[in-house]
């Protein structure tokens, strides 16, 4: 069966099944027992093999009841992220490499449909009136979705998948983001309290690496997590409060903001906060957090370097308190903040641990970063391959303090 003679077949059994069937009165499983029927029926004596036939009924079925041809895209476990620009553009990262699908949506009213599926499952709305809404797949999959007419070429969905198995630390060695004396380092430093920031650029992995950083806080800990879509995946801890942001309703009210949660989580008894990313005034409240004996605290931000990470902090907090002086913005971040862990993707895709550093206070009333680890390029990379290691400069840890209160008698 060509491509198109599947195309004419996939439509002609579903118009014949929407004229033919009350759908309503149908349940999944009797649906799809009908649809299996039809395409044997329809085929007739053309032979096609049973994997065929099979995803033949997936399809119908999913043209229907689920997500057409999202449902297709969303199986295949090596798509890391989809772009749909329109009815007529979709784009897939694959194995790290961004490629066009030569596959399109029947309609932009199909497109939208498939929308407003994937937005009420999780309880939230997008119409012209609240145009842009960031949501999740039941599968944890992170969901931005932009309509007309702010979206000039149709419905724009960006999907980032949820990966099905945690990401662990072990994993990150495996993909060389970090060594395994790297991550020895990190978890003693969760373990002993450090107040860290992972920072980076848009795909480098910062969730993930969060992920994995957050598998190292004690089981026996209450743990808060706060987030836009809660995609995090921490596992073994029992006291767990998992907390989700809410956009405005259509009349504008009922928002819930990543600063309305912290604000609420330190009322919650927490050991530790994990904020999935913060981007704006909550900021400040995540910084008063960690600087009232809420240590331990994880988050990341977006950035460009270690550095870029404390100017951009700045102007976050400068977003929620208006006014308040340079010098004071400086000296709570310096006091918060205790590490820093930058990464990076390279011009090959893959995705490294470019940078660890130290906060260690304000000097001359500039942030002073010291680095413990940074990423060094070797001299057989190229242009398409990254060789490259984590190397631990000569500088020693200095804040150790909190190494000292849990016992740690060595050096970092």
């Amino acid at each position: 069966m060509t491509e198109k003679e599947r195309d004419d077949f996939i439509y002609e059994a579903k118009e014949y099944i929407v004229s033919y069937l009350d759908l309503s009165r149908l349940s999944d499983l009797d649906l799809e027992s009908k649809i299996e029927e039809i395409v044997i029926e329809q085929l007739g004596g053309q032979y096609i093999s049973i994997e065929e036939r099979v995803n033949l009924v997936h399809e119908l079925f999913s043209s229907i009841r689920g997500l057409g041809l999202l449902d297709i895209i969303i199986k295949d476990d090596e798509i890391t992220e989809i772009m749909i620009n329109g009815p007529n553009e979709i784009f897939i990262e694959k194995k790290g490499k961004l490629q066009r699908m030569d596959q399109k949506f029947e309609s932009q009213r199909r497109l939208e449909d498939i929308i407003q599926k994937v937005v009420g499952k999780a309880g939230r709305e997008v119409n012209q009136a609240n145009p842009i809404v960031d949501t999740r797949l039941p599968d944890g999959s992170r969901v931005n979705v932009v309509l007309p007419p702010i979206a000039l070429k149709g419905p724009t969905v960006t999907i980032r998948k949820f990966s099905k198995t945690p990401m662990t630390v072990d994993m990150l060695i495996k993909y060389g983001s970090v060594t395994s004396e790297i991550a020895e380092i990190l978890e003693l430093l969760v373990k002993a309290k450090y107040n860290i920031f992972i920072s980076g650029g848009t795909g480098s992995g910062k969730t993930t690496f969060l992920n994995a950083m957050s598998n190292f806080i004690p089981k026996n800990e209450r743990v808060i997590t706060i987030e836009d879509s809660a995609e995090l995946q921490i596992v073994g801890v029992e006291n767990l409060v998992q907390l989700e942001t809410r956009n405005a309703n259509s009349s504008g009210t009922g928002e819930v903001s990543i600063r309305d949660l912290i604000k609420s989580s330190l009322r919650m008894r927490p050991e530790r906060i994990v904020v999935g990313e913060v981007r704006g005034a909550e900021a400040l409240d995540m910084l008063q957090a960690m600087n009232t004996g809420h240590d331990g605290s994880l988050s990341t931000g977006h950035a460009n370097s270690t550095k870029d990470m404390l100017s951009r902090l700045e102007t976050m907090v400068l977003t929620g308190a208006e006014g308040l002086p340079l010098p004071a913005i400086r000296q709570s971040i310096a006091s918060a903040v205790d590490i820093i862990v930058h990464l990076s993707r390279l011009r090959d895709h893959s995705r490294k641990t470019i940078e660890i550093s130290e906060v260690v206070g304000l000097k001359e009333g500039e942030i002073e970063l010291n680095p413990l680890y940074v990423f060094k390029e070797h001299e057989s990379s190229t242009l398409d391959k990254v060789i490259g290691e984590l190397r631990r400069t000569v500088n020693p840890l200095q804040n150790d303090y909190k190494l000292k209160l849990m016992g740690y008698k060595g050096n970092i």
